[in-house]
């Protein structure tokens, strides 16, 4: 018979100790002792794989999604604030009134945010710290040898740092193209302290009221002008040239 055919032409089957099933792969397809199952290796940088464009659109819709605003109540009106907001809104008045789960999850978030930001004020104090003691150090070492150099950006004098608190500020330019709006600003006070002069020189000698009226508006026009530039960015002496 054809059937009985057939199972003559089979090779006979390998006999088996154990029951074959996950975990269990029959003897032929197993691997050799010391042979890996994946003898490439694992691809180089798949562990830092960058993301593709499928993750990063979904990266987009949930950070898009995130910061969506919608509409929540404050005592008797609505107001837009963003999904992400809302959630911990919901969470954090869940917790004051009193379900577990919520202050549970609550303080471990405010803990753990608070960690972070705790960590981040500390980089950037000591990166602050030092990069102000190495450059008056440096600005130091030119002034006793009498050199020049290209001038720092920020200058240290302008890097404030809050023992304190661990706060850093500044008070100048840190970047080479604030510093060229700076030095823009503090020309313009500079014109204007020579307008101020040669206008008020001009003043005396004139007796028509009407051109008196005239330059006494262009004095106080400049006026104005120098006034709210130092008190953005301070009195031309303080500026530092390279």
């Amino acid at each position: 018979m054809p059937n009985d055919r057939n199972n003559r032409l089979r090779p006979p089957r390998e006999p088996t100790a154990y029951e074959v099933g996950y975990g269990k792969p029959p003897m032929a397809s197993r691997f050799a002792p010391g042979q890996s199952g994946n003898p490439k290796g694992r691809p180089k940088g798949s562990r830092n794989k960058v993301l593709g464009p499928k993750e990063d659109r979904l990266r987009d819709i949930i950070l898009a999604e995130a910061y969506r605003s919608i509409k929540v109540n404050e005592g008797k009106r609505q107001i837009s604030v963003p999904m992400a907001e809302a959630i911990v809104r919901a969470l954090a008045v869940n917790a004051a009134r009193g379900q577990l789960r919520s202050q549970q999850v609550f303080t471990k978030m405010l803990s753990e945010t608070e960690q972070a930001r705790g960590l981040q004020i500390e980089r950037v104090f000591d990166t602050a710290l030092k990069y102000k003691v190495e450059w008056e150090e440096e600005l130091d070492r030119r002034a006793r040898l009498g050199i020049t150099g290209p001038e720092p950006i920020p200058h240290p004098d302008d890097v404030q740092v809050n023992f304190g608190t661990g706060e850093v500020s500044f008070t100048g330019p840190t970047t080479r193209q604030e510093k060229a709006e700076w030095d823009h600003f503090y020309d313009r006070a500079e014109q204007a302290d020579r307008n101020i002069e040669r206008l008020t020189a001009q003043l005396e000698k004139i007796r028509s009221k009407m051109v008196r009226a005239y330059v006494e508006a262009q004095i106080a026009d400049e006026r104005f002008l120098r006034d709210k530039i130092v008190s953005a960015i301070g009195e031309p002496s303080k500026r530092r040239r390279s």
